[in-house]
C-alpha cells in the first residue's frame, strides 16, 4: 500500500500526524504534510487509512 499528499489541498492541519506519526511528518516549512515513508508497512496500514478518511482536506489518497 502507498499513500499520496496532494500539496495543493493539504493545509497542513496534522490530524494524520496525530493518527500516524510514523508514516506522516510536516514539511520544512510546515505548511503541508510529507510523507516519512512511501510504502506503508502492514503494520501501519489500518492506522494510515483513518488518517486518509479523517483529513479534513481530503489531501490524502490511498494506492493498493
Amino acid at each position: 500500500m502507498k499513500v499520496r499528499v496532494d500539496e495543493d489541498r493539504c493545509e497542513g492541519q496534522a490530524v494524520c500526524i496525530g493518527l500516524a506519526p510514523q508514516v506522516f511528518e510536516l514539511g520544512d516549512d510546515d505548511e503541508f504534510v510529507q510523507l516519512r515513508v512511501e510504502d506503508v508497512p502492514e503494520e501501519r496500514q489500518a492506522r494510515v487509512r483513518k488518517a486518509v478518511s479523517k483529513c479534513p482536506m481530503a489531501a490524502l489518497t490511498i494506492e493498493e
